[in-house]
């Protein structure tokens, strides 16, 4: 008898402590999920949350059936909810624009990127560099792209290096699309210049 009472009370025990660890597990898994559901139904700060982010894309547009950019980036992320809707590049944008034999004739880079998309504007930030497809050079810390007005232009500092070895410098800067056709608003002293290394290469 005793050892039967024995083994009942260890049982009741036991039955008691699982009862109390399973209404014990049963509660955290509530609480998690309430909490779970509580942070759901936050609203997003449309302004700070992209609606879509991706990273390390690799993107070929087309124009008229035939790839004509590339277009690579680490992260994109996309705010269409906010009040000035647009696209961010926060850890830069690198753009090819292909000829009809896909070859890159004009090349763009920056550090970080804006395109607002309803604008229409793209701003390009940090270490901005573009080459044209007359194979000169454009470097500025800040450049606006602006779609509607057909423009691009700066208030910062730039230097154009062209083919014919001549180094144009000054602040303020206003071109085409395509930036072929420029002009600098406060230039520096123009200056010549050469590759020592493409010189001695030349020479005969």
């Amino acid at each position: 008898m005793c050892f039967f009472k024995s083994k009942s009370d260890q049982q009741y025990k036991t039955g008691i402590r699982i009862l109390s660890i399973s209404i014990l597990m049963l509660y955290f898994v509530t609480s998690c999920e309430n909490n779970k559901q509580e942070i759901i139904d936050e609203p997003l700060d449309r302004e700070k949350t992209p609606s879509v982010r991706d990273d390390s894309v690799t993107m070929l547009i087309s124009d008229s059936g035939v790839i004509r950019y590339k277009v690579i980036t680490q992260d994109w992320q996309i705010f269409d909810s906010s009040k000035d809707p647009h696209w961010y590049f926060p850890k830069g944008l690198y753009v090819e624009r292909f000829d009809s034999t896909f070859h890159a004739e004009a090349t763009l880079k920056a550090d970080t990127a804006w395109n607002f998309t309803q604008r229409r504007l793209w701003q390009l930030k940090g270490h901005v560099f573009m080459k044209n497809t007359k194979g000169e050079t454009f470097s500025t810390e800040e450049l606006f792209w602006d779609e509607r007005q057909q423009k691009v232009y700066s208030d910062k500092y730039i230097e154009i290096n062209r083919p014919e070895k001549i180094r144009l410098k000054g602040t303020g800067f206003e071109s085409n699309m395509n930036m072929t056709q420029y002009r600098i608003f406060r230039p520096d002293n123009t200056n010549l210049y050469f590759d020592e290394e493409k010189e001695e290469q030349e020479t005969p």
